[in-house]
């Protein structure tokens, strides 16, 4: 099996190619990287103001997702074995998306509390559901659990 190459060179990799899309865009913005852990690299796309970057996150951050995909297949054709996670972040949307998500999952959870009937969620990304999750954690008055089959896999809140 052919050596992988390190975490930093898939980032160099990965910010090459973004700032090259970028480019071919016309899109001016500063890309940087930062390991969040030893298996993952996060590429982050910012400018200022970030008005331009929405086409970039596309609708519900499915665009985001696709060029996350698209780069992350541009590290593992340059590198001769395994290759770590990689995200992209533009604007910061992950962390508004996860805080948003958390807020919405809370007003959903004071609901179920509420009327003690179960609520099953729109279908979402795995990374969504995650948010969601994980949100509601420390809620011992609810449960959660996804269900469905992919792409149509979405969370139902429930009560304890």
């Amino acid at each position: 099996m052919a050596e992988s190459i390190s975490l930093q060179d898939q980032g160099i990799i990965a910010k090459e190619f973004m700032i090259g899309l970028l480019a071919s865009m016309n899109i001016t913005a500063d890309v940087t990287t930062r390991e969040i852990d030893a298996e993952t690299i996060e590429i982050a796309v910012n400018a200022n103001p970030p008005t331009e970057l929405g086409v970039l996150v596309g609708p519900r951050g499915a665009t985001l997702q696709a060029l996350q995909e698209v780069t992350r297949t541009v590290v593992q054709a340059k590198s001769p074995g395994k290759t770590d996670r990689i995200l992209v972040d533009v604007a910061q949307y992950r962390e508004r998306r996860v805080a948003a998500l958390g807020r919405f999952a809370a007003q959903v959870a004071t609901e179920v509390i509420e009327t003690g009937e179960e609520r099953a969620l729109e279908p979402m990304s795995a990374a969504d559901r995650k948010a969601i999750h994980d949100s509601l954690t420390e809620n011992s008055s609810i449960v959660t659990r996804s269900e469905g089959e992919e792409p149509r896999r979405f969370v139902v809140i429930a009560p304890a």
